[in-house]
């Protein structure tokens, strides 16, 4: 990879804002394995989506979120036990799925203390959940009768799609930690983005020919140092040299 040329931005369209965005039940799995998991992907480079780090206060909160979908690159959609009782992590869901038939947005599910049958079937805490939305439907008008059982079918639809798809299964195994599953996101989420040059190529404006220099100067081979220093004055884009620098140059 490191042999291709930096493209600017001109030759970039649509580009993406983020490379992964975290689809989670926040009350199951915010202050623990997504916690962890999100501190692991941005240390890897990837610019990643969670709800809490990038939502500003008296945000249209639905619209940030449907947003930020169209404007990643993949999801990693961690499914808890009880994922399917927030009609906001469903909906999320369905977005991502369409997404992914329309634009070829990655898909990786993680099973974090749920069989992908329980998902697939509604069984156990899932059909507990649906068994409320039922009573809701009963519940509602006509026309809220046919909006929730709309919204139900796809839901339904929606979590057999992922649970099918294949993805990686957190239990409790004795002989694998939590942080070996991470790295196996990690590694599963790489293969899927394939680290492509132009995932970063918009943030290259007035930079690039550094990021040439650079680059050249690693694939030289005919030095003996192995560091390199990237300095000047706050807001040139060092940072974004470095990241990119790295991405492009990782294997």
């Amino acid at each position: 990879m490191g042999s291709e040329r930096p493209q600017t931005s001109s030759s970039f369209v649509y580009p993406s804002i983020y490379h992964v965005f975290l689809s989670f039940r926040g009350e199951d799995t915010r202050k623990t394995f997504t916690d962890t998991l999100y501190a692991a992907l941005v240390g890897a480079g990837w610019r990643t989506f969670k709800d809490d780090n990038e939502i500003e206060r008296g945000e249209n909160i639905k619209t940030e979120l449907e947003n930020a979908i169209i404007n990643s690159r993949s999801s990693i959609i961690i499914i808890s036990k009880k994922y399917a009782t927030s009609t906001w992590c469903l909906d999320e869901l369905v977005k991502i799925l369409e997404h992914k038939r329309t634009k070829g947005h990655a898909v990786l599910p993680v099973f974090y203390h749920v069989d992908p049958s329980e998902v697939r079937d509604q069984k156990k805490s899932f059909a507990e959940a649906f068994a409320s939305y039922e009573r809701q439907i009963k519940a509602e008008s006509d026309e809220g009768k046919r909006e929730w059982m709309d919204k139900v079918r796809k839901w339904r639809a929606a979590l057999g799609e992922v649970a099918d798809s294949g993805g990686v299964l957190v239990n409790n195994q004795e002989y694998r930690k939590e942080s070996e599953f991470i790295e196996e996101i990690l590694q599963l989420i790489e293969d899927k983005l394939n680290r492509t040059i132009s995932s970063v190529a918009p943030y290259l404006v007035g930079i690039s020919s550094r990021v040439e220099n650079i680059i050249s100067w690693l694939q030289d081979g005919s030095h003996d140092d192995n560091v390199i220093a990237i300095c000047g004055m706050s807001g040139i884009g060092k940072t974004t040299v470095a990241k990119y620098v790295f991405t492009t140059n990782c294997r």
